[in-house]
């Protein structure tokens, strides 16, 4: 793992949504999947190597990369960095790294269906130096920019098909 990554993981490290533990209001929606789905955390570049060797985790490859499987807990220390920032997203744009509600969350976690204003300010501004610090490397950079170009997808087929208007 690159030093950037490991900037941004321990950035993520100790926040989280809310101060208090937001697994409590969903029953860990986020940590289970039905027993028939193969569903998992899409890893950024340069994590699956450290999960490879790991017991209780299953690495998939997808389309957009490396799906990370998990057997529903771990310890902090060992969550992978979309776990670290769910239910959020640092988006690239032209005046630099913003925080958006990862549309993928929408389904799973009730705080990304109420919006950014549900979440704690010190965890949104760590989701925002982490993609700022993930920037500093091109291959990070250009992961975070096809996942911002996903959530523009899904956010132009929202607004096309009469979805939500608050993102």
């Amino acid at each position: 793992m690159n030093d950037v990554l490991r900037r941004a993981r321990a950035m993520l490290r100790d926040v989280t949504p809310l101060r208090s533990d937001c697994g409590l209001c969903c029953g860990h929606r986020c940590c289970a999947s039905a027993e028939a789905e193969a569903t998992g955390m899409l890893l950024f570049p340069g994590e699956a190597a450290y999960y490879a060797e790991r017991m209780g985790y299953t690495l998939r490859e997808a389309k957009q990369g490396t799906l990370l499987m998990c057997e529903g807990s771990c310890s902090r220390e060992e969550r992978p960095l979309a776990c670290r920032i769910f239910p959020l997203l640092p988006v690239v744009r032209e005046d630099g790294v913003k925080v958006a509600v990862d549309f993928r969350a929408r389904s799973v976690c009730p705080l990304a269906r109420q919006g950014r204003s549900a979440m704690s300010d010190e965890f949104i501004h760590a989701v925002r130096e982490a993609g700022r610090v993930l920037c500093e490397d091109e291959v990070q950079r250009s992961f975070l920019l096809m996942l911002t170009h996903a959530q523009d997808e899904w956010k132009a087929l929202r607004r096309q098909f009469g979805g939500e208007r608050h993102v």
